[in-house]
């Protein structure tokens, strides 16, 4: 089959905007024969075998853009750096200098060049990929489904699966799969806004309602690919999958770069700064170099190579291994993160605002009273309760299926045999009601309704009492009010049921007819607190979280669940309060308020904003279709796998398990996270900056270059190597008792005490070097480059145990095994160099053994120092990292 003139499997299908409009456009205005005729399909679907070639033909329903994470990308990036392009600048030089123009040609100082820029370019490859092959592994145990109709049935398929053809079942909390032209709905409510920016949903239908030059969006029978069902339901066949979808079309235009995390935007901040010294400090040692010593070109290499040196190079290595392995730690506790970031946004959240159902309670709503309006049990509420739910075609919460289970386990199956439903009016966040028409055996209808107990009454003129029918008055009213707020008070999520038997015969049902109802009674619901609840948030609450509830539900039942897990009840903002609040009075408000009710999407999203603008760093955490617009502004979204796939599609983090405890536990992993990554950014921030104190220094009065520039990319990437632990450090529990949030100004700081630090004991190396050992001419440069190679090596890597930790390293603070084992051994292989024949290979000559104690008593000293500086510093400022 060649379906639509599409070329077969082997050629990607590329489509501008308006080969996409024009194909769409086409299928709006055919009819449903010429549809499915064009289509190759049917309303009964494909078959599996069919859909196998469409998809064999078509590919995957995925959108490609330019992949920026290919395995060639990686490699690319690895070998492609400003440190192997400076190594690949000198050996091209030297091979010029010891090869070509010498006596004796000695390949030895090339071939070492080379064979650093090899493993360089391999160590970074080989992280990288660790860091993307676990990234992969976290995204696929996720997935979203698609309900499809193949081989004549209706069955659950992952989405990647759909293809042309394919016909599908949609119903209100569902994203579109596809492109598709719906064949039935049922007031079916679209948002299209990642298409649009159109924030109101748009009205679909299954006939043709618009002019041919009417809006590609506006086409009130077509359904978009990254839209989602709002309300109602619907089914409709797949026109386009992937990149030959209307969002496929605009996927180069849509895929840039996501907005900075904090995080980023202070990881940016700190390699500006660094770049902002070098771009200063690195003319001047040239200047220096090339004036006093007079050969320019070495002067030249000299001063690129400590540019290269004073480059965070392995900040993207540390950041995205250290944040892979953050994330593959939070897969154990059953979390899965989406992007590799928001593990540290985790950790720097300090405001967890949360809906109520699943995550500080069990999740397991049980119906616990069906009653008159007396509060006396009542089967017949029960039975008009379970009538409402059974026949909406629209997604059945977990109150639905409440209610279903008990009017099963009362009998009740045997009276759906006498009703047929002719239509619905779909539940929305507005109106907090859905209801359906039913007709009876004899052909008459009665509207059967229920929904939140205020906008029942609002629209109820009757109530029922002991068999009668009376006016709903002032005295009914009251009495059905205490009924209400009796059993509400008790924790009972209270929700009314009303019917009415004067409906039309025939026509569309809408939101009009749901008035003059005759209030019947309620049908009280218990969803009792997890027992682990109060001691998670308890947790959050040490560890600096604030958790706010945001829920949908009324007063009561809010207030009594979450004054049993200890979220403070007092005092309490409902929906209709905030709309009184201008946002200077809301943000005043959450300063106290942990808990707010009967609140709607958009307000669930004003009080997230609230918080960010209060200065917050705020996690939502929610599972239904009213949590996608707070989940979307907050600045960690968390979900369920369970959750309606809007939710999941929009949250950073999904909760394999809905529990709070789990939630803690991310909490510290991104603390971790963060603070192994801060680690490396102050060491390599101090060290940078002391060198550049150093090396001026030595440049103005030594009369050679302190370190040739093999020797400085060698010492860097043995540094280098050696923070390949870092990542899998442990972190003082101080440190992860509170979030950690980007200062810049405390790296600054930092630097200020620890970079002169450093330099004063490379100066008392020197001294040592110059005076002591005897390196003090030109003949002897190269036993003197060997001294402060191994020192400067050695010290830059064993410094990360003084900065690690606030307290007394290995007696109070142990580091990992991975960082011990990656510092200690580097360590040792410098040391072998500088002491052994293996110095000559980069232009060293071996120190002697005399330099042993002095170097131990310079790292002592140096250690000691930095301790001290610790110390003060860390009473200054009151913390360390």
């Amino acid at each position: 089959m060649n379906f639509m003139g599409r070329k077969p499997l082997g050629r990607e299908i590329q489509k501008n905007r308006h080969d996409t409009e024009t194909k769409l456009r086409t299928f709006a205005f055919l009819t449903t024969e010429e549809l499915f005729s064009r289509l190759s399909a049917t309303q009964e679907g494909l078959t599996s075998e069919e859909a196998e070639n469409r998809r064999d033909e078509f590919g995957k329903n995925v959108i490609t853009t330019k992949n920026e994470n290919t395995t060639l990308r990686r490699l690319s990036g690895a070998v492609v750096t400003p440190f192997n392009i400076i190594l690949l600048v000198i050996a091209v030089v030297t091979y010029f200098t010891d090869v070509v123009t010498s006596s004796k040609p000695d390949y030895l100082t090339v071939v070492i060049i080379l064979f650093l820029i090899l493993l360089s370019s391999a160590v970074a490859f080989v992280q990288s990929q660790r860091s993307n092959t676990a990234a992969e592994k976290l995204s696929r145990m996720i997935s979203n489904k698609a309900d499809v109709r193949r081989d004549g049935k209706l069955s659950g398929i992952p989405m990647d699966e759909v293809v042309p053809g394919d016909i599908v079942r949609i119903s209100a909390g569902d994203m579109l799969p596809a492109d598709v032209r719906f064949l039935s709905t049922k007031d079916t409510f679209v948002a299209q806004a990642a298409l649009t920016g159109e924030s109101n949903p748009v009205e679909k239908f299954s006939d043709i309602r618009n002019g041919r030059d009417d809006g590609l969006t506006d086409l009130k029978n077509i359904g978009f690919m990254g839209s989602n069902i709002i309300s109602g339901s619907a089914t409709a066949v797949v026109l386009g999958t992937g990149n030959d979808t209307y969002f496929g079309s605009m996927a180069k235009s849509l895929s840039g770069s996501r907005a900075k995390t904090s995080f980023e935007r202070g990881v940016d901040s700190v390699s500006r700064l660094l770049v902002h010294m070098m771009l200063v400090m690195v003319p001047i040692i040239l200047l220096i170099n090339g004036f006093l010593k007079g050969e320019w070109l070495s002067a030249l290499l000299f001063a690129v190579s400590i540019a290269v040196g004073l480059m965070p190079e392995m900040l993207p290595v540390i950041m995205t291994s250290t944040l892979a392995k953050g994330a593959v730690s939070m897969s154990k506790q059953k979390v899965i993160i989406r992007t590799l970031s928001a593990i540290q946004t985790f950790g720097e959240m300090d405001v967890l605002c949360t809906d109520k159902t699943g995550t500080l309670t069990e999740n397991k709503i049980v119906l616990e009273k069906h009653m008159n309006l007396r509060g006396e049990d009542d089967i017949r509420v029960l039975r008009y309760a379970y009538l409402n739910s059974y026949f909406q075609t629209g997604l059945k919460n977990l109150l639905d299926l409440a209610v279903i289970n008990r009017a099963v386990q009362s009998g009740l199956e045997d009276k759906l045999k006498d009703y047929q439903c002719v239509d619905e009016i779909p539940f929305d966040f507005s109106r907090r009601r859905m209801s359906v028409v039913l007709a009876g055996r004899n052909g008459k209808r009665k509207l059967v309704t229920k929904g939140a107990v205020e906008e029942i009454i609002a629209i109820s003129s009757f109530v029922e009492l002991d068999g009668h029918i009376l006016p709903m008055d002032e005295e009914n009213r009251r009495r059905t009010m205490a009924t209400y707020e009796k059993y509400n008070a008790d924790g009972l999520r209270m929700i009314a049921v009303a019917r009415k038997n004067e409906v039309p015969t025939s026509g569309v049902f809408g939101v009009a007819d749901e008035r003059d109802m005759i209030l019947m009674g309620f049908v009280g619901f218990l969803d009792p607190p997890k027992e682990s609840a109060g001691a998670a948030i308890a947790a959050l609450r040490e560890n600096g979280v604030r958790t706010v509830v945001l829920t949908g539900d009324s007063e009561g039942v809010a207030a009594k669940v979450c004054g049993k897990v200890g979220v403070r009840t007092s005092p309490i903002l409902t929906g209709s309060d905030m709309e009184r609040m201008d946002d200077a009075a809301l943000l005043d408000a959450i300063k106290t308020c942990d808990l707010f009710v009967k609140l709607s999407p958009t307000q669930k999203e004003r009080v997230v904003k609230a918080f960010q603008k209060a200065g917050h760093t705020v996690g939502y955490m929610g599972d239904g279709i009213n949590d996608a617009l707070p989940l979307r502004q907050s600045d960690v979204g968390i979900s369920v796998d369970s959750a309606v796939d809007i939710a999941k599609e929009t949250a950073d983090i999904i909760l394999l398990k809905k529990d709070l405890m789990v939630l803690e536990k991310g909490v510290i992993e991104g603390r971790r996270t963060f603070g192994n990554i801060t680690k490396y950014i102050k060491m390599a921030a101090s060290g940078n900056f002391g060198n550049m104190i150093s090396v001026i220094a030595a440049s103005i009065f030594l009369p050679f270059l302190p370190m040739l520039p093999v020797q400085i990319l060698t010492q860097n990437l043995l540094c280098d190597f050696s923070q390949m632990g870092i990542p899998f450090d442990s972190v003082d529990q101080e440190y992860l008792k509170k979030p950690r949030k980007w200062e810049t100004k405390s790296i600054r700081s930092f630097m200020a005490y620890m970079g002169p630090l450093s330099s004063v004991f490379d100066i008392l190396c020197f001294a040592v070097m110059w005076r002591v050992i005897g390196a003090d001419t030109a003949g002897l440069s190269q036993l003197f480059q060997c001294g402060w190679f191994v020192f400067g090596t050695v010290s830059q890597i064993l410094v990360i145990h003084m900065i690690r930790t606030s307290q007394i390293p290995f007696l109070q603070s142990r580091p990992s095994a991975p960082l011990l084992a990656s510092t200690f051994a580097v360590s040792a292989v410098a040391v072998a160099v500088g002491f052994s024949g293996l110095a000559r290979g980069i232009d060293m000559m071996p120190l002697p053994v005399s330099f042993v104690p002095w170097l131990v008593l310079i790292l002592a000293g140096y250690f000691l120092a930095a301790q001290l500086v610790k110390k003060f510093y860390v009473g200054k400022y009151g913390e360390w990292l």
